[in-house]
């Protein structure tokens, strides 16, 4: 935004927030805001002054932060706050305290998009003037380690860096066609026009150099053998023309800058340079897939099975660190398709013998969606191995098989023209044959005389099977994860890299050392009826024995329908009586007898089945609500978990709990506590919560009414590529306890990441413009639930890559705005916005894998190990937290990243509530490994996935029962993207923990 378009509109639309005032950034003018002030300072205690001390009044704050202080024609208001803060003994359960709530706003604050109540909420609409928040601080609280971290340190050149534009004619479309003409170029000109230089290069536009080139502009002509030649005749030489053009300097002194904390602008041109130049050397020996490298020579590869194998390889990147620049390199595995005769290929992927067997119509789909794309090389040629990639497959076999030879349409058959051209006989006529190139002009391939190349990744779906091949292959202990990571930093011999040396580039051989803390677990509260009223949980975890869920719920109503053929009657109904038994045991209130007799059905009939149970039951109960519909499902059961729920939580409004037939054989007490504590929630309890919480000493969250949501999209998976993506919001309903979170889901469109419904508006022909959306419609919840209104909004963002931080900062951080100023005039509550990443590369392992005070049973870090320093960003507030306990393989920490922070939490402020929050999990006695709501966002996203599938079934056919014409505000897609709506959740199911 131009200042001047600033200034003029400051008063209405301010900017920058107290904590982007900072010295670190002088480049920077912004207007100057009046110091924040929401939330007690870090030093002082809690509850100490009153909260209309330490939190501006409503009014002044909306003027102050210059957000909806015009006054609205909203007669309803929102409510008014409690201004008392939260004690022990004065737990805030309001029946009515204010105006009315307001549901839906006729002609209200926002009318398409005006500014009315401040609707262009008070930040930038540009990346160009956001900052994200910057650290406040390093932690101080917990027990004081050394862990390190597969993070190698990385001096930076001396020299300068320039980029030159490349243009190659003609155009080609392969980086490896490209790579290899500017291969060409430089052995033939790199000592006379190149100056000795030796570029590297991104294999697309753009190469780079280590000091100037001795011109700033110049052709050369490239003359380059074709290995992709067409199927007929001698390869020819191709000449290519290549313009190298100079474009820029990149500024290293910059770089430096804001490495040492005095700029806080990543330069990214500077950082990218780098990068390639570091993976030039390694994607000339190994088969590079972004930024990975696989090769079958770092470890032998093993089968996955239907002619997959796996290749280990390993992920490198350069980022910029407290500790300067650092090489990140981790260990990774993947799936190639097994470089084999396409005969043997198929054999395997269909688990028979094709030579001797005829191909059923079944098999030549499968063999064609297999090979569709990949590349084989011909065999039956000596020493001319041509490769070609698979356009399909042919319908007829090979021997019935005639083309064209010449322009008078001479036909001559394939094994004719093999015999002929090559001598050579085809075998396994019976067989079809390859389509290669395009489709017009079918060039045929038979089978056996082509084998697949080597060094394909396969980017399909992997079956059950494959997936656990692969799981077994990527499981190593901390110490091998370790050990492999400091030799593929050996072998790389970055010391003798060419073009390291090239560009001055040194690289430490040795993992870092990284100051650590160990924080303490949160004492856990229990239903004061048990032995064990409360509970310390060790090394991350605890059990149930003594102890009764903190808000035991009431199950009077309840069916059972039993889809598995193999559980007799007798056995399902001793299951459900263990189950029910363990319910009250753990502190609910569970009717052993169910409203009905246990119903057998059959896994095909589920719709039917499910409507039965419910009509019988309510027959029954004579218009009472049946509360809890038990499932026993066979233990592979397809698509029948997904129509079940569906059907419950979309059509008929039940509550499921679902249990496989292997559990129902073998019961154990374990499973059994883990089921009740899932049904527990389910029902609306509480299995526990932290003392802390309801002693009311959580710093900046038990002060004043605080509103705890998780967010998170789930996209289709690789293939997929028109499917919606899926977005789940979740929001905690309690106060101080925030442990229940309702959630809500949205379908929008494919892969979009910005999630579209957080608030929206829309024309009603009687209402007139109406506000709703997943925030607003959770507020809402919140102060039916609380009968408050949150004053501090804590939103944890999961599945954010760091390049989409701008974006979704600046997009749902106005849709919360515009969500809270659509309740009411001024009512602008503080947000800290916290991206959650758990698919980043940084590993942690124990300085001493011998010592066992420092490791737990897996020999991973202990859970509650916090990092904010070192191998974190040089001046933004984030940190990596390892909350659980490992079970197999090396722990992944989770990267939490504060991107806009109104509360101004302390770096233990906000590192000591997430690591508490993680022991609240609702579906078992352990820590997790991301903070519960995020996880929960992710579980109902999950879900939602069921609701639609049906739904894409034969272009679109309604599945049946799904009640799919019907969308409400809580699952409605994302208006104008054509994107199909979800059923709606039913409003029983919407208030509940329906996806735990």
């Amino acid at each position: 935004m131009p200042m001047r378009q600033m200034k003029e509109s400051s008063e209405q639309h301010l900017v920058i927030k107290t904590h982007l005032q900072n010295s670190m950034n002088p480049v920077q003018k912004h207007p100057k805001t009046a110091q924040n002030g929401k939330g007690p300072p870090p030093h002082e205690p809690q509850n100490a002054k009153p909260h209309n001390q330490t939190s501006p009044s409503s009014k002044n704050r909306g003027r102050r932060r210059g957000r909806g202080g015009r006054k609205s024609d909203q007669s309803d208001v929102f409510m008014r706050p409690s201004s008392r803060p939260c004690t022990v003994a004065d737990k805030p359960v309001l029946a009515n305290q204010g105006g009315p709530l307001v549901t839906d706003i006729p002609h209200g604050c926002v009318e398409n998009g005006s500014n009315k109540c401040g609707m262009e909420m008070g930040f930038p609409s540009s990346s160009k003037s956001l900052n994200f928040a910057p650290r406040p601080g390093y932690g101080h609280i917990g027990t004081k380690c050394i862990v390190k971290a597969n993070h190698f340190f990385t001096e930076l050149p001396e020299k300068d860096l320039n980029q030159y534009d490349v243009t190659i004619t003609p155009e080609v479309a392969s980086r490896t066609v490209n790579r290899a003409i500017m291969n060409e170029l430089v052995k033939l000109y790199k000592e006379s026009d190149l100056g000795m230089r030796l570029p590297a290069y991104d294999g697309r536009k753009s190469l780079y150099t280590a000091g100037e080139l001795p011109f700033a502009w110049k052709e050369f002509k490239i003359k380059l053998v074709d290995e992709e030649d067409g199927i007929n005749g001698p390869k020819r030489e191709r000449e290519y023309k290549v313009v190298i053009k100079f474009v820029a300097r990149a500024n290293l002194h910059h770089l430096g800058q804001f490495l040492a904390g005095k700029r806080a602008d990543a330069p990214k041109e500077a950082l990218q340079i780098l990068d390639i130049v570091l993976r030039e050397l390694s994607t000339r020996r190994y088969c590079p897939v972004g930024r990975y490298f696989f090769s079958p020579d770092i470890r032998a590869p093993q089968r996955l099975g239907e002619g997959l194998e796996s290749w280990c390889g390993f992920y490198q990147s350069i980022r910029p660190t407290q500790m300067g620049l650092s090489l990140n390199i981790d260990m990774s595995s993947a799936a190639f398709i097994e470089a084999l005769p396409v005969i043997e290929f198929v054999g395997q992927l269909l688990g028979k013998d094709v030579i001797s067997r005829p191909l059923s119509d079944s098999d030549r789909v499968k063999i064609k969606k297999a090979l569709r794309g990949v590349k084989v090389e011909v065999t039956h040629r000596g020493n001319v191995r041509r490769k070609y990639r698979v356009s399909g497959l042919t319908s007829q076999p090979t021997r019935e098989l005639v083309f064209p030879v010449d322009d008078n349409s001479t036909m001559k058959s394939v094994v004719e023209y093999f015999q002929e051209m090559y001598g050579f006989t085809i075998q396994h006529a019976h067989l079809p044959c390859l389509q290669v190139g395009n489709q017009k002009k079918a060039n045929y391939l038979p089978m056996e005389a082509c084998k697949i190349v080597e060094g394909q990744r396969y980017t399909k779906r992997l079956n059950e099977r494959q997936i656990t091949a692969l799981l077994k292959v990527t499981c190593q202990r901390p110490r091998d994860q370790e050990n492999d990571i400091l030799q593929t930093v050996q072998h790389n011999a970055y010391d003798q890299d060419p073009y390291a040396k090239e560009f001055g580039i040194k690289i430490s051989e040795k993992l870092a050392s990284v100051e650590a803390r160990i924080l303490p677990a949160p004492w856990l509260k229990y239903h004061e009826t048990g032995k064990e009223k409360d509970c310390l949980p060790q090394v991350g975890q605890w059990n149930m024995m003594n102890k009764k869920m903190i808000n035991g719920m009431t199950v009077s109503r309840w069916a059972c329908i039993n889809f598995s053929r193999s559980v007799q009657e007798s056995v399902a109904r001793g299951f459900c009586n263990e189950l029910a038994q363990m319910c009250q045991v753990s502190g609910m209130e569970f009717n052993p007898e169910p409203v009905i007799p246990i119903h057998m059905a059959r896994p095909d009939q589920v719709e039917k089945a499910l409507k039965h149970v419910y009509h019988a039951s309510m027959n029954k109960l004579k218009g009472k609500e049946l509360e809890l519909l038990l499932a026993i499902l066979p233990d592979n059961n397809g698509s029948l978990y997904g129509d079940l729920k569906r059907i419950c939580e979309t059509d008929l409004g039940l509550i499921s709990q679902c249990c496989l037939t292997k559990h129902v054989f073998k019961i154990s007490k374990q499973y059994l506590a883990n089921v009740s504590l899932k049904i527990n929630v389910k029902m609306g309890g509480r299995n526990t919560v932290l003392l802390d919480a309801i002693s009311c000493r959580i710093p900046l969250v038990s002060d004043i009414p605080t509103i705890i949501f998780g967010a998170d999209v789930t996209h289709p998976e690789n293939g997929e590529d028109s499917s919606p993506s899926i977005a789940a919001v979740v929001a905690s309903q309690d106060w101080p306890e925030v442990t229940k979170y309702a959630g809500l889901v949205c379908a929008q469109a494919h892969r979009q990441e910005l999630i579209q419904d957080l608030y929206k508006t829309w024309h009603d022909p009687a209402r007139g413009t109406v506000s709703g959306g997943m925030i607003r419609d959770l507020l809402v919840s919140f102060r039916k639930a609380t009968g408050q209104k949150p004053l501090r909004i804590i939103f944890y963002r999961d599945g954010v890559s760091e390049g989409q931080f701008y974006q979704v900062l600046l997009y749902e951080l106005d849709a919360i705005r515009k969500a809270c100023a659509s309740l009411e005039p001024n009512y602008q509550p503080p947000v800290t916005f916290i991206v959650v990443q758990k698919r980043h590369h940084t590993r942690l392992f124990a300085n001493n894998h011998r010592d066992r005070n420092s490791t737990d049973r897996s020999g991973n870090i202990l859970p509650g190990t916090v990092v904010d320093s070192k191998i974190c960003h040089p001046t933004e507030f984030d940190f990596y937290l390892c909350s659980h306990a490992g079970i197999q393989g090396t722990s992944r920490p989770a990267h939490y990243h504060v991107l806009w922070d109104e509360n101004n939490f302390t770096a233990d402020g906000i590192q000591s509530l997430t690591n508490n929050l993680c022991y609240t999990y609702a579906r078992c006695t352990r820590s997790v490994s991301v903070v519960p709501p995020a996880y929960y966002a992710h579980l109902a996203a999950f879900r939602a996935r069921f609701y639609m599938e049906p739904e894409m079934q034969e272009n679109g056919s309604n599945g049946g029962g799904s009640g799919g014409g019907h969308a409400n505000k809580a699952t409605r897609a994302s208006g104008e993207t054509g994107v199909r709506p979800l059923p709606a959740l039913k409003e029983n199911v919407k208030r509940v923990m329906f996806y735990c």
